[in-house]
């Protein structure tokens, strides 16, 4: 997974740079401030892309003594790092926006600056399924939040050449500032999604409803011979769920018959969730509860 995940980090800062090439051409072109504003925001994409990859070079260490569980939470400090750039990036766009309200500026955007814009959007769209189809699939927290932050570009791109495009052809040029301070905006509720989902891993989040029901159903379908699980617990931590439950059986069986059991369970949960750690504590039939427990 994480030679697979740093591949794909390691091609976003291609992407990135190429993108930012193509909006500081249009930027640099136009004069235009909601078009450099797009280029700013391509300027964090650099940055957050170079620690995505780092994020998950490091993260792939094995475990060592200092860190016995891995080191998979790294990936929730590179969305940490990407949610301030953003908030950064935003609140520069704003300063040079408001700069342009106050002084005036005319506004002159030839056709190659739309093209480039238009050929840097397609490429971030294009790259943006990439990154969070493939983080979803490796549960790559630092791909995903990469992903998610590209989308929120493409999202003011196409913002932003609509605006320009409408403020030229009008005359109105006081459209341009007003759509950069519309797009930090929208930097800025990117921001604060990624910062919301690095907090949440850092904090060992409990996965999805679905995935819960999910761990839930292969205890049930794989727990024969046991006869009650509870007190089920399970977090999330980077590509890893960590999963723990009590799991009640007769006080006569032995343990070899207890351990072939656990087995068992361990296996089905993991065909269905393969980066998981269960801890599962076996306990005689006195300890059964009698209401919200898992009946095997």
């Amino acid at each position: 997974m994480s030679s697979s995940a740093a591949s794909i980090a390691w091609k976003s800062i291609v992407v990135a740079v190429v993108v930012l090439a193509l909006k500081a051409l249009a930027a640099w072109l136009s004069g235009s401030v909601a078009l450099l504003s797009d280029a700013v925001e391509s300027v964090v994409n650099v940055a957050t892309a170079l620690a995505a990859w780092i994020g998950i070079l490091y993260a792939s260490r094995p475990a060592d003594d200092d860190h016995p569980y891995g080191h998979e939470k790294a990936e929730y400090f590179v969305a940490l790092f990407e949610a301030v750039m953003i908030g950064a990036a935003a609140w520069s766009i704003i300063a040079a926006a408001l700069d342009a309200i106050r002084h005036g500026r005319e506004l002159n955007v030839p056709l190659e600056a739309y093209l480039a814009n238009i050929a840097a959007g397609l490429i971030n769209g294009s790259w943006c399924y990439v990154l969070i189809s493939r983080g979803k699939r490796l549960k790559s927290a630092a791909l995903q939040s990469d992903g998610w932050h590209l989308f929120a570009d493409v999202v003011s791109s196409v913002g932003v050449l609509a605006g320009v495009f409408l403020a030229s052809i009008t005359g109105i040029s006081i459209l341009d500032p007003l759509l950069a301070i519309v797009v930090a905006g929208n930097i800025l509720w990117s921001g604060w999604r990624l910062l919301k989902m690095s907090v949440g891993g850092l904090m060992d989040v409990a996965p999805d409803p679905d995935t819960q029901k999910l761990i839930e159903r292969s205890i049930e379908a794989a727990g024969g011979g046991a006869m009650q699980a509870h007190d089920l617990k399970a977090r999330i931590s980077g590509p890893t769920t960590f999963i723990e439950f009590h799991l009640i059986v007769s006080g006569a069986m032995t343990v070899s018959k207890a351990h072939e059991i656990c087995d068992r369970i361990e296996a089905a949960i993991r065909k269905e969730i393969p980066r998981t750690r269960i801890s599962i504590h076996v306990e005689p039939e006195n300890k059964a509860h009698f209401h919200g427990g898992i009946d095997l």
